[in-house]
């Protein structure tokens, strides 16, 4: 596999209109510096906590209105990320026509309105399971839109020497949230019940709006946007084509993200099924994971302040992931589980932040947004297999199933990607 730095001339990064970040910024918080980062990150602690309790009464609710069934729970996750597969390519391409900033204000004003609906269905009590279903359609909808225009965003907002940095900062945010969010959705699902963690959530999007709308267009480090013209969707997939690179770790993010990283839903089936624990069960569990994530995140921003990402530490740290997903799965007790929750989270965070940066930092700020579209495609586009597989296991095989296969295929993925990368002569593994 090529090494993370490409130089300017082979793909173009720096002529096509991209400045770069003064090289002496560093630290564990360079990238809080730029004043327009500092607003985006901002919104992202209040709206990220609003995401997560979301998240948590999303899945209860319809754990209860299905009367527990895992195989429902799956379908919620799948109707959700449905969407991905259909236009994060087409996504990918708005975002390298448009104004990413207008377009994200434009998208998260519809998520916002999408938790207002889904509150007002279940505080007013008729909220049935085909309501969520489709509401959990439409958030995916927006979904599919934001992340590859998000993402493509952050090298806009810190330039391309602090993308690694911002990427881990922004992992840091949601991980933080992952912590805090499902600590106050568990309790308040059962003070108060689920519809107001969705009015919650509604109202947190506005700090994201909000900072979106005051940042200075000026100061952002953006390329010309893309013309429209025919075939440039297929002209991103040819450029990735032409990149063995990333072909191997699009291939990668694809089965560990699809088969591996399947505990963000199968949590709430473990604790109710398995552990006889009620929301506030889950809550702890979800924060369990998130301890290990949000260290992780901390981890990669120091790395990425001074190191850029390598493709020995995605393959290393998707192999570690699986191991331990696989102890995981046989742990006795809630206790022994949970704990065995926290270095399972550090090493997703690790494998999702080094080939997030390693893909944003070495393509070409032309093709960034369809290149991002197609990493989130396969990065998300797995889940409608996923999600009904985590359910149907859950039910024919245990609560645990979905932890020990995912944890064995995402070993066995990381080691075939390895041998083949040794045997790719004219890509070999760096030396870190």
């Amino acid at each position: 596999m090529e090494p993370a730095e490409r130089p300017a001339s082979d793909d173009g990064a720096e002529s096509d209109g991209e400045r770069r970040e003064p090289a002496g910024r560093r630290g564990m918080f360079a990238s809080l510096r730029v004043p327009n980062y500092r607003l985006f990150f901002s919104g992202q602690i209040v709206s990220n906590i609003g995401t997560w309790m979301q998240r948590i009464a999303q899945d209860w609710l319809v754990f209860e209105l299905s009367g527990y069934d895992p195989v429902a729970l799956g379908v919620a996750v799948a109707l959700q990320f449905l969407p991905t597969v259909l236009l994060s390519l087409w996504a990918g391409v708005l975002a390298d026509r448009v104004d990413k900033r207008k377009l994200l204000i434009t998208i998260q004003s519809g998520v916002a309105a999408q938790a207002g609906v889904l509150a007002a269905l279940d505080i007013s009590g008729v909220v049935l399971l085909w309501h969520v279903y489709l509401l959990c359609f439409v958030l995916g909808t927006f979904s599919a839109l934001e992340v590859p225009t998000r993402q493509s965003f952050v090298s806009e907002m810190v330039g391309r020497d602090q993308v690694a940095n911002a990427v881990a900062l922004n992992s840091s945010v949601f991980n933080m949230a992952r912590i805090v969010g499902p600590a106050i959705a568990g309790f308040a699902i059962v003070l108060v019940g689920t519809g107001w963690l969705f009015a919650a959530n509604a109202a947190s999007t506005l700090a994201v709006i909000a900072g979106l709308a005051l940042m200075n267009p000026r100061a952002l480090f953006r390329a010309p946007p893309a013309a429209r013209a025919k075939g440039q969707l297929r002209e991103g997939l040819h450029y990735v084509r032409g990149r063995p690179d990333l072909v191997m770790i699009m291939v990668l993010v694809f089965f560990v993200s699809t088969f591996g990283i399947t505990f963000f839903t199968s949590l709430a089936i473990v604790a109710a099924n398995v552990f006889g624990t009620q929301a506030d069960g889950y809550g702890l569990l979800s924060t369990m994971l998130a301890v290990g994530t949000f260290t992780g995140a901390l981890a990669a921003a120091r790395r990425g302040s001074r190191n850029g990402p390598t493709p020995r530490l995605v393959l290393a740290s998707a192999f570690a992931l699986g191991a331990i997903e696989l102890a995981a799965s046989f742990m006795p007790t809630y206790v022994a589980f949970g704990v065995a929750l926290v270095p399972l989270g550090f090493a997703t965070i690790t494998f999702l932040n080094t080939a997030n940066a390693l893909v944003q930092t070495t393509v070409s700020a032309r093709v960034r947004g369809r290149v991002m579209g197609l990493y989130v495609l396969v990065l998300i586009g797995g889940n409608p297999i996923g999600g009904p597989l985590t359910g149907w296991l859950a039910d024919t095989f245990g609560g645990r199933s979905p932890f020990w296969l995912g944890g064995a295929v995402a070993m066995l993925a990381a080691l075939t990607c390895v041998i083949l990368a040794r045997r790719m002569r004219a890509h070999p593994l760096p030396d870190d």
